[in-house]
């Protein structure tokens, strides 16, 4: 038994090195996130200045993935991963120079985090064909399980340890340990880290590849009604993150601290769901899995929110609705590794990153700006009906409550409308 152990580990000795390391690099970029989320909601105190934050980050998804996925069929996946980074990490160095000087603004934020987003859009598909050339097929499930399982603690540890290195130190210490888990990540893969090349460096025109990847989708409805669905859950998931500080933060029973252990609790929820998916045999029909899955969390969570004015719950919402994300990612995972071939790889997952998140930065632009604009403004004005107060309460972040309610209601339909197109399609594993 100890054997096959011992067998296994070095089976996935690449993948456990760049899984582990490159997770310790994101954990450093998430917490300067936060820090960077709290900095601009002081100086603003508006949802819509925050997600434009995140929508700056995501914007370049929409506009180039589709280019970058052909780049990254075209050239070797460890350079490209190592060239983003570094150009990434520059934009760290820039933001910490400008906030050290007292000449850091709100452009300059906006700026660099749309140049550090493009090189993630490259970064991202080549580390995706990356995994599948060094995950043996066999452990997709327990692998993804893995990094699923990183994600949740970068999840729960981020704001915390953000939130206490902001107070504490500045947003330059938080600078620093972000500019040393890049350091780390970077040795691993320079260094410690084996990517086999693979025949699908091409030297084709970036058009060209870029109308395969899309060929191939069109070819495959499965997978296009799937990253459809997906892009779907995105805009209300991503219209909740930008509600989720304009709903906390002013609340009289939330605040900075509060925000952090609501924020940490679907990391701890998808630990639990991490370790579930990872033990769990494969179901018979993955396809049902990750459409039922979305349909309870997004059912649920929102509505928690909506109506709730203590903190308990709110860490219970975020738990119920975070639990299944994991089983949903693995099973999505396994269908997507296993269906699309290695040498298409690059190409169909920067299109997939076009089509399933270009709803993010329009999720965040919309969370914030209803909160801003629209449901703020209504229940100010229609506040004291009493049904109104019995609902979502009174003063700021009421409104906040109410968009809560209003995306557990699209949530809900969009996983009911998208399930029924996708009950056609079965997924077995061979």
């Amino acid at each position: 038994m100890k054997n096959i152990k011992k067998n296994e580990l070095y089976k996935l000795k690449n993948f456990l090195i760049l899984w582990s390391t490159q997770s310790v690099s994101q954990l450093g970029s998430s917490i300067t996130a936060f820090a960077l989320t709290l900095w601009l909601y002081e100086k603003t105190g508006s949802s819509l200045s925050t997600a434009a934050l995140t929508i700056c980050s995501y914007a370049p998804y929409v506009l180039m993935s589709i280019f970058a996925g052909a780049l990254t069929d075209r050239f070797d996946k460890k350079k490209t991963m190592l060239i983003c980074d570094v150009l990434a990490v520059f934009c760290t160095i820039i933001i910490f120079a400008l906030y050290s000087t007292n000449r850091l603004m709100v452009w300059h934020l906006y700026t660099l985090n749309a140049i550090s987003g493009l090189m993630n859009t490259v970064q991202q598909p080549a580390s995706e064909v990356a995994m599948t050339l060094i995950i043996p097929e066999k452990y997709y499930q327990k692998t993804s399980g893995l990094r699923s399982l990183s994600r949740s603690l970068i999840s729960i540890l981020n704001p915390l340890i953000a939130t206490a290195l902001y107070s504490f130190v500045g947003l330059n210490g938080v600078i620093v340990v972000d500019i040393v888990s890049f350091i780390i990540a970077f040795v691993a893969l320079q260094f410690f880290i084996k990517i086999p090349k693979t025949q699908s460096e091409r030297k084709e025109s970036v058009l060209v590849l870029a109308k395969e990847g899309i060929g191939f989708l069109k070819d495959n409805p499965m997978i296009m009604t799937l990253i459809l669905f997906m892009a779907g859950v995105n805009l209300v998931a991503s219209a909740f993150d930008a509600t989720l500080p304009g709903y906390v933060l002013p609340n009289p029973n939330g605040g900075q601290a509060v925000l952090g252990i609501v924020t940490s609790c679907s990391g701890v929820a998808m630990i639990i769901g991490s370790l579930i998916v990872s033990v769990i045999p494969k179901p018979k029909d993955r396809v049902k899995v990750v459409y039922l899955t979305m349909l309870f969390s997004l059912g649920t969570e929102n509505f928690l929110l909506a109506f709730s004015r203590e903190p308990f719950v709110w860490c219970v919402g975020q738990i119920i609705g975070w639990i299944l994300v994991p089983i949903m990612e693995a099973n999505l995972d396994v269908i997507l590794r296993s269906t699309i071939p290695v040498e298409f790889q690059g190409r169909v997952y920067a299109c997939r990153n076009t089509l399933q998140f270009f709803t993010i930065p329009i999720g965040l632009f919309l969370g914030g700006f209803m909160v801003d604009n629209v449901c703020e403004p209504f229940i100010l004005a229609f506040g004291d009906l009493s049904i109104l107060k019995t609902l979502f309460g009174t003063g700021k972040g009421s409104g906040a409550a109410l968009m809560m309610f209003i995306l557990g209601v699209s949530g809900s339909i969009i996983c009911i409308i998208m399930g029924k197109k996708l009950k056609k399609y079965q997924y077995n594993d061979k």
